[in-house]
């Protein structure tokens, strides 16, 4: 994959009045994502819809997602349009070919919930993170215990962008 699907995905996000943006850094020899959707409220003055902050290390399976949101006001296919996006990054600009991320479990029914969505967008659960010793650095990483899971990004990119672009 090549950065031109990455253009390409901002072109057409443009043509509906969404603007998508990167920002991307490379501290301590690992890169920063932070990917953002939003739409213009004004000509100087944007809505953040939807966003996705994640890090990469020199690794196939380095892609760590950290934090997905979607506004509830956002249009449908938004959270698709991130996925997508994140994902056909990672395989133009990383050596990363799987994602992992933690569905966290702070209350029981929303950590189903995660659980579900992930799985929908083609995650599987790889170990539940809980109080062991063992599980420490990814709670530290992650913030908390959880449903550990892994996907490969170019499925998930895959699966995505077929969603958006049906939205």
């Amino acid at each position: 994959m090549n950065n031109l699907v990455l253009e390409e995905l901002a072109d057409k996000a443009l043509d509906v009045g969404l603007l998508l943006r990167l920002k991307v850094s490379r501290p301590l020899n690992l890169w920063a994502l932070r990917l953002v959707v939003a739409d213009y409220l004004e000509p100087n003055k944007v809505r953040i819809l939807g966003e996705m902050k994640a890090w990469a290390y020199n690794a196939t399976n380095g892609l760590q997602l950290d934090t997905m949101r979607v506004n509830p006001e956002a249009p449908q296919g938004v959270g698709d349009l991130v996925w997508a996006a994140t994902m056909a990054w990672a395989l133009a600009e990383t050596p990363c070919k799987s994602a992992r991320l933690l569905a966290i479990r702070d209350d029981e029914r929303q950590h189903e919930l995660l659980v579900r969505y992930f799985s929908q967008r083609g995650f599987e659960v790889a170990r539940d993170i809980g109080a062991a010793p063992k599980d420490l650095p990814l709670r530290i990483i992650w913030g908390g215990s959880g449903m550990l899971m892994i996907a490969d990004c170019r499925k998930v990119f895959e699966r995505s962008l077929r969603r958006w672009q049906k939205s």
